[in-house]
């Protein structure tokens, strides 16, 4: 959700593996400092991360209207995890469609009162980044999906608010002098470069941006999005490039303990419509181990001119109508679904666009693209968007 989010399942072997490397590369008696500020959870998935006990010095979200933009684009490292997250749906000229995610995490390893900027090295850093990078090709029926760690010092990793840009070595976002914003990520296999325009203003979910996720205070994020961006430019698979346009959906979120105990996962809708309002819909549930829905889950309705109506969970009604099963991961995860929000009067059916957009990288959940269609009022409407689902691997 893109609270989002991000079952990312952190593979502590692996985490641990990043930690040593990044500290044997800064040397000496930091090496020790890192390891023993590592994280050592026994439950290693995000949804155990945003649910753990060890905040304490960490800041978090607590007040309706704490988003300040464009001051808050950039990091917030007195929060304990964050997020810039991209997704889109493109086609070429003659139709064939592309979907895409690109993702920046950020996780902090300590409270910043118990870390030191001052040091001799440039490399030390209680900052570690990660990012997810996905292109699911519709037609062509294969799904791309990769990642990269980093930590956030000597310039390898980071994010600033003025002028926006926020990277992990050679992946990044970036504001250009006209104010749109550019996107690229490379791998031996595909590429994406796009140039993002902002359509709308961003929309603040929940409470004046303070989505809450648990009874108590402070379990809760700061969550924006910007809802529908257009977007062009290329994506690359092997020696092919294709000239695309569509649009783009980003998530900016960040928060300390955002889930409570009991909570398996979640399912994080965005659409956009193609409806005379130009309506957008996020919603998320967190899903508990009993099989109920958490009290918090929501979202917004969003019209042309950027007003929200919240949603409720009670108001909402999703119904799996099929699934499909990872013949990697076992997971099984649901891949069409009836969806009613009587209260608004939407009605429709969706599907995922490609069984298979399951990311297998150091984190395994699903996240692609979709479609749905359906009525609104009685009058028809298709989208595009992205679901995202997390914990049905465990």
């Amino acid at each position: 959700m893109s609270v989002a989010r991000h079952d990312l399942f952190l593979d502590m072997k692996r985490f641990l593996s990043l930690i040593i490397v990044l500290a044997a590369l800064g040397g000496g008696g930091y090496w020790f400092w890192v390891v023993q500020s590592a994280p050592l959870a026994a439950n290693t998935s995000l949804t155990g991360y945003l649910a753990g006990d060890d905040i304490e010095g960490f800041a978090q979200a607590t007040e309706p209207g704490g988003i300040s933009l464009p001051a808050d684009l950039g990091a917030h490292d007195d929060y304990q995890t964050e997020w810039w997250y991209y997704t889109g749906n493109l086609e070429t000229e003659s139709g064939r469609q592309f979907g895409y995610q690109f993702t920046i995490f950020r996780r902090a390893l300590t409270p910043p009162t118990e870390f030191d900027p001052d040091s001799e090295s440039d490399w030390r850093s209680n900052q570690i980044y990660f990012a997810h990078f996905a292109v699911s090709d519709i037609d062509g029926g294969a799904f791309y999906n990769f990642d990269k760690f980093s930590r956030g010092a000597a310039g390898l990793a980071g994010a600033e608010s003025v002028p926006y840009y926020v990277w992990i070595e050679d992946w990044y976002v970036q504001e250009q002098e006209d104010g749109s914003i550019d996107l690229w990520a490379e791998t031996d296999e595909v590429s994406l470069a796009l140039n993002m325009t902002l359509t709308r203003p961003p929309v603040f979910h929940g409470d004046g941006g303070l989505s809450q996720k648990g009874d108590a205070v402070g379990n809760a994020s700061y969550y924006y999005s910007l809802v529908d961006q257009a977007s062009v430019g290329t994506v690359t698979i092997g020696e092919e490039q294709f000239e695309v346009t569509g649009h783009s959906w980003k998530d900016h979120e960040y928060s300390t303990s955002a889930l409570e105990g009991g909570a398996v996962g979640w399912d994080w809708f965005s659409l956009v419509f193609d409806n005379s309002d130009e309506n957008a819909l996020m919603y998320f549930n967190i899903r508990k181990e009993d099989g109920s829905i958490q009290a918090q889950s929501g979202g917004s309705w969003i019209a042309a001119d950027s007003s929200v109506t919240k949603v409720t969970h009670e108001q909402v009604e999703i119904e799996v109508l099929d699934t499909w099963r990872s013949p990697r991961s076992g997971a099984v995860y649901p891949a069409a679904w009836r969806f009613s929000i009587p209260d608004i009067g939407l009605e429709m059916e969706g599907r995922s666009l490609l069984p298979d957009q399951e990311l297998s990288v150091a984190q395994v959940y699903w996240e692609g693209a979709v479609e749905f269609e359906g009525t609104l009022n009685g009058e028809p409407l298709t989208a595009l968007g992205y679901v995202e689902m997390t914990g049905y691997g465990e």
